[in-house]
């Protein structure tokens, strides 16, 4: 776990900018450092030979309002370091109230739960958020036909 300060966490990087929903480039001391954020999946926005998805400009602009240039935060690991294209895979903590961004996201409708064992520390709590923004029908929940 992040140590305490009043009223948030210790953090361990600056956000540079959101690339999308669930990708984020942070800034650790002079290396900035491309973190998909473990657990969650948010629709496509910017996927190079992809259409944009439904509610996938929704999701990337909602982490943008959590994680502003500059926003101090904690990004912690799981067991695996980076996925397969080299992001450094992170569940991120803004540092100045210790909000756990990657369930903030699912919560609120824009993303549902991924997992990819052997990552898997807050799974429970994914799953658990999506299921009860899928019953508040908020998010995509509400806007995106089921498949």
């Amino acid at each position: 776990m992040p140590t305490a300060v009043p009223g948030g966490v210790v953090a361990n990087g600056t956000v540079e900018r959101v690339v999308d929903g669930d990708t984020v480039v942070v800034r650790f001391g002079g290396d900035a450092q491309s973190v998909r954020l473990i657990g969650i999946d948010t629709p496509e926005s910017v996927k190079p030979n992809s259409p944009v998805e439904c509610f996938g400009k929704e999701a990337a602009a909602f982490t943008g309002s959590l994680l502003p240039k500059d926003t101090p935060v904690r990004v912690e690991r799981d067991v695996e370091a980076r996925d397969d294209y080299g992001r450094l895979l992170g569940y991120v903590i803004r540092a100045d109230d210790a909000l756990f961004v990657n369930i903030e996201i699912v919560r609120h409708g824009y993303a549902q739960p991924l997992t990819i064992p052997p990552n898997v520390a807050h799974v429970h709590e994914f799953v658990q958020a999506a299921r009860d923004a899928e019953a508040a029908d908020i998010g995509l929940w509400s806007s995106c036909a089921s498949g």
